[in-house]
C-alpha cells in the first residue's frame, strides 16, 4: 500500500512525501520477505509453499526499488523538496472505485408455507417401506481381455 501510496504523490508532484512512503514500504517489504523465507524453512505439511518466490514478491520488490530510485533521481534534480520524518498517512476508506453495499433483507415468506404444510415433512412419521431393503451384491464374473500385440506394419513412416 505504501508503495502505490507513493507512486501517486509521485504523480502529484509531492516527492519529498513519496520518497518516505516508499521507504516505509521498503522497511516492510524485507521485514514480510525474512517472514517469508522463515516460513518456507519451517518443518511441516505446508513446506512445499514458498512465499517468499513468489512472483509477487519479485515484482513487488522491483517496483518499490525502481520507483524509490525514481523518487530520489527526480527530488535531486527537479523537486527539492525534503523528506519528512514520518511517513504519510494512508487512507484506509476507499472514496472511488467501490459501490455502497446493499443491505440484505429475507424475503417475506409465501402464503403457501402454512404450519400444516411444514408439518408433513416430519420425517420421524413417515411409513416403514419393506421394499427399501438393500439387495444382496451379486458376483462380478471376470471378463477376458482380448490379447493385443503391436505390429510393425502399421503403415506409418517418420521421415
Amino acid at each position: 500500500a505504501y508503495c502505490y501510496h507513493g507512486q501517486t504523490l509521485l504523480a502529484s508532484d509531492k516527492c519529498g512525501e513519496a520518497i518516505r512512503s516508499l521507504q516505509e514500504s521498503e522497511k516492510f517489504f524485507t521485514k514480510a520477505e525474512a517472514l517469508c523465507k522463515e516460513y518456507g524453512e519451517t518443518k511441516g505439511p505446508g513446506t512445499t509453499a514458498k512465499p517468499s518466490g513468489h512472483l509477487f514478491f519479485w515484482k513487488l520488490g522491483s517496483l518499490i526499488k525502481n520507483t524509490l530510485e525514481k523518487c530520489q533521481r527526480e527530488n535531486g534534480f527537479i523537486y527539492f523538496q525534503k523528506v519528512p520524518a514520518e511517513a504519510p498517512q494512508l487512507e484506509l476508506k476507499a472514496n472511488y472505485g467501490l459501490v455502497e453495499p446493499v443491505p440484505f433483507e429475507f424475503p417475506a415468506l409465501n402464503t403457501h408455507w402454512t404450519p400444516e404444510v411444514l408439518a408433513a415433512f416430519d420425517l420421524t412419521k413417515r411409513l416403514k417401506d419393506d421394499t427399501a431393503k438393500p439387495k444382496p451384491d451379486e458376483e462380478v464374473k471376470p471378463l477376458k481381455e482380448p490379447d493385443i500385440k503391436p505390429q510393425k506394419d502399421s503403415g506409418c513412416q517418420i521421415s
